[in-house]
């Protein structure tokens, strides 16, 4: 985690237009679009959100993105996917900047609790979703009689126990719930 950059932020003067222009690295919104596989409209969403800058303007008042822009939108994706909202993202931004005043490692630290806190959260619901697997196959096992030893013309209300079952058998609460 030590090696970990949060993408930063290019404020529009850092890069002069012009160089900017002339470089092949830059590239206008519609370009940027296509090669992260987002929309215009969303790249100008996390511009109205303060994650993403151009780096600078054409002559043609175009807004123009470095590589940079690239990486901070591939980051944004992922924080998505692990279920942070653009309002969360926003927020960690801000944090960091604040916390870190300057201080790579400092801003770096809270970056790792926010990562720490998501990992746990994570963790949890993997193991709240293996066991709705467990409670899926157990259903499926079970309900594979329905299939072979069930007579044709049975009624789903007539099914309040089953007699091709072992008594002992819990029923899955999958199976359960269709029997109240």
């Amino acid at each position: 985690m030590n090696n970990v950059r949060l993408p930063l932020l290019k404020s529009s003067t850092q890069v002069a237009p012009e160089a900017a222009e002339a470089s092949d690295a830059t590239m206008q919104v519609g370009d940027l679009a296509r090669e992260s596989g987002k929309t215009v409209r969303a790249i100008h969403l996390y511009e109205q959100l303060d994650l993403l800058r151009p780096a600078a303007r054409s002559k043609g008042r175009y807004r123009l993105y470095g590589p940079e822009a690239l990486v901070r939108i591939r980051w944004i994706g992922k924080l998505q996917d692990l279920g942070f909202s653009l309002t969360d993202i926003k927020a960690i931004v801000k944090d960091v900047e604040l916390t870190g005043n300057g201080s790579a490692s400092s801003a770096m630290v809270g970056v790792r609790e926010v990562y720490a806190k998501k990992l746990e959260e994570t963790r949890s619901q993997i193991a709240r979703l293996q066991g709705l697997e467990r409670e899926i196959l157990a259903s499926l096992a079970y309900l594979e009689t329905c299939d072979t030893d069930c007579e044709e013309g049975r009624v789903l209300s007539s099914c309040q126990c089953c007699d091709h079952h072992p008594a002992s058998l819990e029923v899955p609460d999958l199976v359960a719930g269709f029997r109240t």
